[in-house]
């Protein structure tokens, strides 16, 4: 096999986590038993380029279980566990990934990715997908899928201009998955990011978040939840809208800096905290991004600012600046909850991962139907997983009668 991991020798190490994640990823594991035997993915070749986790390792084995040929990159230089990736490269998976690459070393694991010549892609981010329009590459693509809210921009400014090539899926886009690990998954795992990284008390801290999406909303009740005193900052009206009618405090960042104790981005955008904000910001304040790319906190302004930089903790950076006040950046403005955390909880991952293996198998059934542009995942797959998921957790529901069916199809009955 061909692999670029830290070190081989921790691969037991990494077993014994993919076997903690897959003893918390029932549905993904229902799908790997059915895929065991049917092979709906023999002989196809899969290039993907996703967080290393323990639960990317349970959805790469679960495609190599359904016969395809694998090749795994990072979508993040820090987000790789690099005991899962020694694991996948020992148990036969293509994988080229380490903890701490540098941007040239980042690419040149995608590059190797996509020399295995991938008829269908898996992405994270859409960094995979654009270094394969980048007119370097000749080979067919049957389809792809992307697991993330800034990749799915990404991929629909490509197909608004007409040079996307190939079909994805947003996996993103299905309730099963932006409605549980974007809320459930990035509130969760945001928070337990900034706490291995400074052990901070939560408590009674202005806790400042950029952006009220479905990751942002999450993370707003978690940091409630831990009796933070919880600020958004919008540009989108509705959104803005939405966090007042839930109880949290809505001001533009410019307020929000002069007394905020903890900042947390969360928007897809870049430069959302930058030089005028951290000119005003409280000593000691803390800086995080939970968005896909280290572009949301204005980096180049904080080190124009700067008279010193030490690092101080695993995950932390204290900026001295040139009015006497310090700045504590957490993870290198990268993502907090893979760069100084684990990432999501296995249970909600069991969710997206089995999108994501289910959107592979329906690229395959309907190759050469359909158009090189970005589709929502079919709603029958993300009903099977919501009733898989259900009946894992041992929870019954209700069905509608025969006549409740014909009520809300019906137009012919009124008051």
């Amino acid at each position: 096999m061909d692999y670029l991991v830290k070190d081989i020798g921790l691969a037991e190490r990494g077993r014994s986590l993919l076997k903690w994640a897959e003893d918390h990823m029932p549905v993904l594991m229902e799908i790997k038993r059915r895929f065991s035997v049917e092979k709906p993915l023999d002989g196809i070749k899969i290039g993907a380029c996703l967080h290393v986790t323990k639960e990317t390792g349970v959805l790469m084995r679960t495609l190599k279980a359904a016969g395809a040929s694998v090749a795994l990159a990072a979508s993040n230089p820090l987000s790789t566990q690099d005991e899962v990736a020694a694991a996948l490269a020992a148990d036969g998976i293509n994988v080229y990934a380490w903890k701490g690459e540098s941007k040239e070393e980042y690419y040149k694991c995608i590059t190797l990715v996509l020399k295995h010549k991938p008829a269908i892609t898996m992405d994270d981010g859409a960094d995979l997908v654009t270094e394969l329009h980048s007119g370097k590459w000749d080979f067919k693509v049957i389809g792809g899928t992307e697991e993330t809210t800034t990749g799915v921009m990404r991929l629909r400014a490509m197909a608004d201009r007409g040079v996307l090539k190939y079909p994805i899926i947003a996996v993103n886009n299905a309730e099963t998955k932006w409605d549980f690990d974007n809320v459930y998954g990035t509130g969760q795992s945001t928070i337990d990011g900034i706490l291995r990284a400074t052990n901070v008390l939560l408590a009674g801290k202005k806790f400042v978040i950029a952006g009220y999406g479905h990751c942002g909303k999450g993370l707003a009740n978690r940091a409630r939840g831990m009796g933070a005193r919880v600020i958004i900052a919008e540009v989108d009206p509705i959104k803005a809208l939405k966090a007042v009618m839930d109880g949290f405090d809505v001001m533009p960042m410019d307020e929000a800096a002069k007394i905020g104790d903890i900042f947390v981005t969360a928007t897809g955008n870049k430069n959302v905290i930058k030089k005028e904000h951290f000119e005003v910001m409280k000593d000691g304040a803390i800086l995080a991004n939970t968005g896909h790319f280290n572009v949301e906190i204005d980096l180049k302004g904080l080190e124009e600012l700067k008279v010193d930089k030490v690092k101080i903790r695993e995950s932390v950076e204290e900026y001295s600046l040139k009015n006497g006040r310090k700045l504590y950046l957490l993870a290198e403005g990268r993502l907090v909850n893979l760069a100084a955390a684990e990432g999501h909880p296995s249970e909600v991952m069991d969710m997206s991962f089995a999108n994501q293996a289910l959107s592979v198998e329906y690229l395959l059934k309907n190759a050469g139907n359909m158009k090189a542009t970005v589709y929502d995942v079919p709603r029958e797959i993300d009903e099977t997983v919501a009733k898989l998921k259900l009946q894992m957790m041992g929870i019954r529901i209700d069905t509608m009668t025969e006549e409740q069916l014909s009520y809300i199809k019906g137009w012919w009955e009124g008051t």
